[in-house]
């Protein structure tokens, strides 16, 4: 290491004041004390440099030796992020492991990837080629489920001069070497990234398909578009992890990233544990090779959490930019805005609503833009799709962290504490969640599914509606009072709650629904609707349709048919006319 910069004058937790060079730069990377402890510069002012620490700071004493690095906290990308395990700052927990114990040790700083691992890789280019930033210069088979793509650093551009034949590498020996402007330049299949500055590409996409999660509430109600963001609020129990686990293990991305920010140590430890044996449902493969895990528990150093999420989103830039789709989960933004409070309160900061900093929004904004569907610096197209949890105390949604998160996605899952409770998953509030893509996607459901859609999504959702205003006036009345055309909506309601909307994520049949088997088992429910009104209209009771034995089946028909045998919903359908047919001949 080089010579000390500066001298430790002031420590407050995570939060390190320093006299020294003013040489040293604005977000620089530096190591703090005789552990050499990760730090961060984030504030400048004469000789005086503010550091947030990612390590404990417990010991460290006025005047310990500040250390400078030179460059911004970044993070090494390469073959062999698949199937790893981070801390938040890009530590690799099983290594380090290794080296301490059960526990992390201070300043202990390994490599991220491994440096003696041999990769296969064949060339895609030729000398004489041309090369700008992003080119495929070659592949390697990272893992079964994905083939990784080596790219040429984006601010690279030139003639290929050499590249290396087929064959076996480690991440530091040079595979090409480029004549460019400034004279000669090698080549490696690992390069670093700064984790606040996002990667360059060449243009936005409009969003045009959905990503596809297999939870019905939310591929037919309230789509997520490929490069989408959405939130998922919900107070303590609501199902907000297991509904992330649902979408990771589910969804139709092809690289998924996983950052566990600021949560209690048993749910993470459950994500390790049960992540590298889950089998991914296409491929039958582990899931866990096409899976990055970033995990930054509660008891872990605060400050780490706050750099956890950019460390997260240039990890899922990064596959986005050799052509992948990428769904990126974050569990959860308000353990990093708990952070952000804590090192801005240490700071003496000015505190904003509820002691969070007034910059709070904008570093929310500055996170969730960095979600989108581009066109890539080598013309491919590649999305990264950003899901955050947000935990509001108490569940109350009109908190900052909440309300700010709403003015930057598009899509809003509100889980519901009640519905919870009554053992209704996934809890998303179906009157207080939303989506804006609605129109994005309704193109690509005409030409996948059906024309019929949006229209059914529509009629659906009016039926919900009412029920709510009609429960209202049922704690009145009762229900036998209502007329019965508008129990009839109740009743339908209650098919859409318990026939559609709950989905057991631990059934072998029903965790997952193709989009085929959501659109056919909603239409259903509704031809049930629109065929009672007509037998209500000819005089037949609302209890004596209550009474069909086809209700039942349509309740348990989500489990009772899996998703490539839907010709079975077709007999369900032919059930329906036939009890109908016979209600109306009874009562004429």
């Amino acid at each position: 290491m080089s010579q000390p910069v500066g001298t430790v004058t002031w420590i407050n937790g995570p939060v390190v004041r320093a006299r020294g060079s003013r040489q040293i730069s604005m977000l620089e990377l530096v190591e703090v004390g005789d552990d050499h402890l990760v730090g961060e510069v984030i504030g400048l002012e004469g000789d005086t440099i503010t550091i947030q620490v990612y390590e404990e700071t417990s010991g460290m004493r006025p005047g310990a030796p500040v250390y400078g690095t030179g460059m911004p906290l970044s993070v090494e990308l390469g073959p062999g992020l698949l199937c790893g395990i981070f801390d938040g700052v890009q530590r690799p927990l099983p290594a380090m492991e290794q080296h301490s114990g059960a526990f992390i040790g201070r300043g202990m700083n390994l490599a991220p990837l491994d440096r003696q691992a041999r990769w296969h890789f064949t060339p895609r280019l030729q000398a004489g080629d041309t090369v700008s930033g992003g080119t495929i210069l070659g592949t390697i088979p990272e893992t079964e489920a994905v083939e990784h793509r080596v790219m040429a650093p984006p601010y690279l551009k030139g003639k290929l001069v050499w590249v290396a034949p087929e064959g076996d590498y480690t991440i530091e020996e040079p595979i090409a070497r480029l004549n460019t402007e400034h004279g000669e330049s090698q080549v490696t299949m690992v390069q670093r990234w700064p984790v606040r500055r996002p990667r360059p590409y060449r243009s936005r996409q409009e969003y045009t398909q959905p990503l596809i999660t297999g939870q019905r509430v939310l591929d037919t109600f309230f789509p997520l578009a490929k490069g989408g963001a959405a939130v998922i609020p919900g107070g303590f129990g609501a199902g907000k992890t297991m509904m992330q686990h649902s979408i990771a293990k589910w969804s139709d991305a092809q690289v998924v990233i996983y950052i566990g920010c600021g949560e209690r140590g048993n749910e993470m430890t459950e994500v390790l544990q049960e992540f590298p044996k889950l089998i991914d449902p296409r491929s039958s493969r582990p899931l866990m090779e096409r899976t990055i895990l970033i995990a930054n528990t509660s008891n872990m150093p605060v400050a780490a959490r706050e750099a956890s999420v950019y460390t997260g989103i240039t990890l899922a830039e990064y596959y986005r930019d050799m052509g992948y789709h990428v769904a990126l989960m974050a569990d959860s933004t308000s353990r990093w805005a708990e952070a952000l409070r804590e090192i801005s309160g240490r700071l003496e900061e000015m505190p904003a609503e509820e002691g969070y900093p007034a910059y709070l929004a904008a570093r929310l904004a500055e996170f969730y833009e960095r979600a989108g569907l581009v066109e890539t610096l080598n013309g491919q197209t590649g999305s990264v799709s950003v899901i955050g949890a947000v935990s509001p105390p108490g569940g109350d949604f009109s908190e900052p962290v909440t309300q700010h998160t709403k003015r930057f996605v598009r899509c809003f899952w509100a889980l519901d504490k009640s519905l919870a409770s009554a053992r209704h998953f996934p809890s998303v509030n179906w009157l207080e969640s939303y989506s804006e893509y609605l129109g994005d996607v309704a193109a690509w459901w005409h030409d996948q599914v059906g024309e019929d859609w949006y229209a059914l999504r529509v009629q659906a959702m009016n039926i919900l509606n009412e029920e709510s205003r009609l429960l209202q006036v049922v704690k009145l009345v009762g229900p036998d009072a209502l007329p019965d055309d508008e129990r009839l909506t109740l009743e339908t309601a209650r098919l859409l709650r318990e026939g559609f909307l709950q989905q057991n994520a631990l059934d072998d049949v029903d965790a997952y629904s193709t989009i085929q088997k959501q659109f056919r088992l909603l239409d259903l429910i509704l031809h049930f609707h629109q065929r009672a009104q007509l037998v209500i209209k000819a005089g037949v009771l609302i209890s004596a349709i209550h009474d069909l034995p086809v209700v039942n089946t349509l309740i348990r028909m989500k489990v009772l048919v899996t998703n490539d045998n839907l010709s079975r919903l077709d007999d369900i359908q032919h059930e329906i006319d036939e009890q109908m047919g016979q209600l109306e001949t009874k009562y004429q």
